[in-house]
């Protein structure tokens, strides 16, 4: 075992007060409330916390086209009907609209992502947490699923530059599709979803079948699983495949995708999961010991996604939260029991996944795996460089060594910073 992990955490006030639309089931607000579940349980005094950098353009186009990062950068609601052809061209519409600093939202999220790449690469710390990222939808040239840029593409992009295998694990309900469609064709990522497949659920990928082409044949690894699945069933799956998956690829680093619309009642999901079992998956993960990305994701129930990413912040860091939530500024949000725990009301639904179909998914991965001797060697390169270059000099720290004051203040936010207040936009709008 390692000593205490340390562990750096992204958040910008910003992100969390764009506004998609008031029939939109994506709350970014989400995110607000999420952090100041953070602050009320003091997790943030165990934590670098940083404000991301707002990616450039031409770190966005590391994956996406130039021209459709350029599209994103230039529409805005005012001047979109204009452009009808380009929303049609780049999937912009109905589940991705355009809305007031779209391009701004995608700068924060994706920045905090690839800034926590980063700092794993350069060993000043053990774990990085962007709750605002893990947007796994978005292509190459289009957006897809609420997702406009693929943050988790760009931050494992940024993660080959230092480590030969990058294994990432989704546990969104929604199939992650566009990471896997991005390392389809190499062995040097790893891509394993678990997520409900069948019945025109979207994006509709992520059979078992698929499994990867070319030399990333066996390299993609899809668990296709139908409403209902509980704790025990999906944490017993998890963990046979991710330990065989970690013993047999050996990847230097993980990235996690924690949608959290796999928890049970969320609006658009259909799992079973609690809290509890959500969370075990991120302490399995954790126990590698290797170095860990974490990212947030889907989550329409948006207080039960505050209640699940702040308990997997304290995992992160080996602390068990009280059940009774202190006093905040979202607090009213958790009524009328204010506690961490899902009120389960009458939504456990059904498990539809019996022992002999989860039994037969394993045994297809794990035969699957076999398909792969060993974990592929690769010659590594000269490492590219950062393209984002901080206003303090990283290589001259020595990790093991606290910042001092003055150089933490430049770059944490203050905690008055933190509280956006009426600027929320979806502070009063109806969930409905």
């Amino acid at each position: 075992m390692r000593p205490k992990d340390r562990i750096s955490y992204f958040y910008d006030g910003d992100v969390g007060s764009v506004y998609f639309g008031p029939n939109h089931p994506m709350k970014p607000h989400r995110l607000c409330m999420t952090h100041h579940l953070v602050l009320s349980y003091e997790l943030h005094k165990k934590m670098e916390v940083y404000r991301p950098h707002k990616a450039y353009p031409v770190e966005l186009a590391q994956f996406h086209s130039p021209d459709y990062v350029e599209f994103l950068h230039r529409i805005t609601p005012d001047t979109q009907h204009l452009f009808s052809n380009e929303l049609a061209k780049y999937n912009l519409g109905e589940d991705c609209p355009v809305f007031e600093n779209l391009f701004e939202f995608c700068q924060i999220y994706a920045g905090g992502t690839i800034d926590a790449a980063r700092r794993l690469n350069n060993q000043l710390c053990d774990i990085a947490i962007n709750w605002a990222g893990g947007l796994h939808h978005a292509k190459k040239c289009e957006a897809s699923g609420f997702c406009y840029i693929n943050d988790l593409v760009l931050g494992i992009l940024e993660l080959l530059k230092y480590h030969a295998r990058v294994l990432y694990i989704d546990i969104d309900v929604h199939h992650g599709d566009g990471v896997e469609e991005a390392f389809y064709f190499t062995d040097r990522v790893m891509t394993v979803s678990f997520h409900k497949f069948g019945d025109m659920f979207f994006p509709g990928t992520g059979d078992v079948k698929e499994i990867g082409g070319k030399e990333g044949k066996f390299y993609a690894i899809n668990v296709p699983l139908k409403d209902g699945i509980d704790d025990t069933s999906f944490t017993r799956l998890f963990k046979a495949i991710i330990a065989k998956v970690v013993e047999t690829y050996q990847p230097g680093a993980i990235v996690l995708q924690c949608g959290a619309d796999s928890l049970a009642g969320d609006r658009l999901g259909c799992f079973n999961l609690s809290i509890d079992g959500h969370s075990e998956c991120v302490r399995f993960v954790k126990k590698f010991n290797l170095p860990l990305l974490v990212t947030g994701g889907g989550g329409y129930t948006k207080e039960n996604v505050a209640r699940c990413w702040a308990v997997e912040t304290g995992v992160l860091l080996d602390t068990e939260l009280p059940n009774e939530i202190p006093e905040n500024e979202y607090i009213k949000y958790f009524a009328p029991d204010y506690s961490l725990r899902i009120p389960r009301g009458n939504i456990i639904l059904e498990n539809l996944n019996s022992k002999s179909y989860l039994s037969a998914i394993k045994v297809q991965v794990l035969e699957n795996l076999r398909n792969i001797q060993h974990a592929p060697s690769v010659q590594m390169q000269e490492v590219p460089p950062d393209f984002y270059i901080p206003d303090f000099d990283e290589d001259e720290q020595n990790p093991d060594e606290r910042m001092d004051q003055h150089t933490q203040d430049k770059q944490v936010q203050r905690d008055d910073e933190y509280y956006d207040g009426d600027n929320d936009n979806d502070h009063n709008m109806d969930d409905a």
